[in-house]
């Protein structure tokens, strides 16, 4: 029940490398603040991943298909590890995401608006450019004019959305063999990667709460809703 009015509702955002039990905790915290007023869940992730896990799926060509756009997306990545901004294909790869991305970043606002409250899987950042859902064109002036422009417009969108911050961002911690054994799918290498980034993201200082995910999950689900139930008291909402 909602205790203010005029305000814009709540936003809880999980974050957290992939196998830290985002999509589990997401799950459960969008049914417990419902008790609050109406919620809505909005991914707000690349989702890169699961497109090319699902083209590894696909029949006959499925796999060789995967291994070329792995072959293409390791080599975009040595560009921007080396401060160069990437080619022009993966350049439009790179903004049709943001396009997708800040798509549904409205969709989540206007929810808000309409006075849900909103519980995120992931949140766009601009502390760590590259990686975990920030703008992925490097801070870089090596480069054609267009790309560049794309970099630049990407950064702004990036920007805009980081100027949203959370009521409450829930950090999900998980060491590496954890979170390995429940993705065997995913890269040894690239969730070490997120693992060691996800202290650094601090989505311009709003409230973070860090739980330790290798824990049993009815104690991780225990503190979660914990830090939802103070924020939301302290928003005014009273649960039904």
């Amino acid at each position: 029940m909602r205790a203010e009015s005029g305000a814009i509702a709540p936003l809880i955002a999980v974050i957290g490398c992939d196998g830290s039990g985002k999509s589990t905790v997401s799950e459960h915290i969008l049914a417990y603040v419902a008790r609050y007023g109406p919620a809505s869940a909005v991914h707000l992730g690349k989702q890169s991943g699961n497109v090319g896990r699902a083209i590894e799926k696909l029949p006959v060509f499925g796999k060789s298909m995967d291994r070329v756009i792995r072959k293409k997306t390791d080599k975009s990545n040595k560009r921007l590890q080396a401060d160069m901004q990437p080619s022009l294909l993966p350049a439009l790869v790179i903004a049709g995401f943001t396009l997708r991305r800040r798509r549904r970043f409205n969709r989540m606002l206007e929810l808000r608006r309409k006075g849900e409250i909103i519980v995120t899987d992931r949140y766009p950042q601009v502390a760590v450019p590259g990686a975990y859902d920030g703008p992925g064109f490097p801070a870089t002036t090596k480069g054609s004019a267009f790309v560049l422009w794309l970099g630049r417009w990407e950064r702004s969108v990036f920007e805009w959305m980081a100027t949203y911050k959370p009521d409450l961002v829930l950090r999900l911690n998980v060491d590496l063999d954890v979170a390995c054994a429940r993705k065997p799918d995913h890269r040894r290498e690239a969730l070490r990667k997120k693992i060691e980034v996800t202290p650094l993201l601090s989505y311009g200082g709003a409230p973070i709460v860090d739980i330790d995910t290798n824990q049993s999950l009815d104690q991780v689900l225990k503190e979660a809703e914990a830090a939802v139930a103070k924020i939301m008291t302290a928003r005014g909402y009273k649960a039904s």
